[in-house]
């Protein structure tokens, strides 16, 4: 068995539940992973940071149903403890339709799933028990009917306990366990209002752990109070994995869709190259979104990852026959990356040569002429594509359907994809033929609304979308058969 630390709404405290439940647990040497539900790039650097194991997303939306739950599987084969933490509050998802239904498989929601990839619909799929946080900071007899408006909405769902989150003073505890004793729930844990620990965010969410100095002290106070905040004595048992109940995930069958479904086993059968292909992937406070999925899977096909810094680093590794830059924050670090100009030089030298280049989000913001930050001063970038990106207020962000009018070193013309975009700059100009066309995915019936948007410039596959590709191998595949041509044509 293992838990999902569910809330009853954003903001209610789960990241730092679970922080101090992780803290706790690698506190005793105990051997525990992680996972996070959906897209998000940032906790999951928190949890790594604490565990020392790569964190894994749990997203059926950019991957499938499928592909969770051999995640899921795979992943807690070594280690003796899971805890998942949800997203938002727990049926908060979207209204989406998956590929199997739109084929025609009918269900009682009429195809559409309102709670599709929501922290709800993991627990079902993983049959995980909920550990359902509740923010009782303006709370005290109340909680009682937020606590069984949860737990009794969806009978498919179990509940294991529940934790009290910003409690004030004995006597408000006391107010609301006399309320919560008709709720068939233990409560394994209470934090105190005076024991709440705050992590620093700003536009896009949290800070990122590099960027936080004091976070070792930070895991330190968060190890102490949950040595006195949870009931171990019942928790444990509860975290402790149990792999036989998960062992048919990994034997489970690919959904009939459209979908090229990844997992370890067909990876690995995978001929390996005579030698490996060196992809380098930027990596430092300027870009750290990361599914370490991404990464793996390009190792198993062949490639050797290396890190370099476009802040730190004058030039690209040596050999280097492939480039993939994440998202992160350049907007942040413009000046510094502006002042890196023989780096710049380099990046700029490699891709019109025609080396083959993946950018996503950040990436693309990097490679083009400037970032105009939120102040307005510009900042010069590699200058790849013909366009600047400009931050301001307005954030754009949601999953995307969306299919591609060119061919790239990724994906070939006509292929669907699935994605999500997080970001709060807009291009200045757009491409004479943009890469993708793109909807909304509760947009999916209602194709007029597309959007455009990407480029496609020399060997450079550049977007706004970000892509897992935990089931769609076809798509690091071909940019591996990329450099595999370039190499040849040397």
């Amino acid at each position: 068995m293992s838990l999902i630390v569910a809330g009853e709404r954003s903001g209610v405290g789960k990241t730092t539940v679970t922080l101090a439940l992780l803290s706790y647990l690698k506190w005793q040497n105990l051997q525990v992973q992680s996972f996070k539900v959906g897209p998000d790039y940032i906790d999951p650097m928190f949890h790594q940071y604490v565990t020392g194991k790569s964190c894994r997303n749990l997203d059926p939306v950019l991957t499938s149903e499928v592909y969770v739950q051999q995640c899921f599987a795979r992943n807690i084969q070594d280690v003796d403890f899971a805890l998942v933490e949800g997203v938002m509050g727990l049926f908060d998802g979207v209204g989406f339709y998956p590929p199997s239904l739109e084929r025609g498989v009918e269900d009682e929601s009429g195809g559409c799933f309102p709670d599709f990839a929501s922290t709800a619909h993991i627990s079902r799929l993983l049959n995980v028990p909920v550990l359902l946080v509740l923010d009782c900071s303006r709370l005290s007899g109340s909680v009682a009917a937020i606590a069984h408006g949860l737990i009794s909405f969806d009978p498919n769902i179990n509940f294991a306990g529940l934790i009290l989150n910003r409690v004030g003073s004995d006597r408000h505890l006391q107010l609301l366990q006399n309320s919560l004793k008709f709720i068939n729930l233990p409560v394994l844990g209470v934090l105190r209002r005076h024991q709440n620990i705050t992590i620093p965010d700003r536009h896009l969410g949290l800070l990122p752990t590099d960027e936080m100095p004091d976070l070792d002290n930070l895991i330190n106070d968060l190890s102490d109070m949950a040595k006195t905040c949870f009931d171990w004595e019942k928790l444990l048992p509860l975290l402790k994995i149990q792999n036989e109940g998960s062992q048919h995930f990994l034997s489970s069958q690919v959904p009939p869709n459209n979908r090229i479904h990844f997992s370890q086993s067909n990876v690995k059968n995978v001929e390996k190259k005579k030698s490996q292909f060196l992809i380098g992937v930027a990596r430092d406070r300027a870009f750290n979104f990361y599914y370490q999925d991404n990464l793996d899977i390009l190792e198993e096909l062949g490639a050797k990852i290396v890190f370099w810094s476009p802040l730190k680093d004058e030039n690209l590794p040596a050999g280097v026959e492939g480039l993939y830059f994440g998202g992160g924050f350049p907007e942040v670090f413009a000046q510094q990356l502006s002042e890196n100009l023989l780096m710049r030089k380099a990046i700029q030298t490699a891709i019109i040569s025609g080396m083959p280049t993946y950018a996503e989000c950040g990436g693309l913001m990097y490679l083009s002429q400037a970032i105009i930050d939120f102040n307005g001063k510009s900042w010069e970038m590699v200058g790849i594509l013909p366009t600047k990106a400009v931050m301001g207020k307005s954030l754009k962000l949601g999953y995307r359907q969306a299919i591609t009018n060119i061919d790239t070193p990724l994906l070939a013309a006509n292929t669907q994809v699935y994605g999500h975009e997080f970001h709060r700059s807009e291009l200045t100009e757009a491409p004479a033929r943009n890469l993708y066309k793109m909807w909304r995915i509760d947009e999916d019936k209602n194709r007029s609304k597309a959007t455009v948007e990407g480029w496609k410039f020399y060997q450079l596959h550049a977007s706004y979308l970000h892509i897992h590709w935990g089931s769609r191998v076809d798509i690091p595949r071909r940019f591996i058969n990329y450099l595999e041509e370039g190499r040849r044509k040397d």
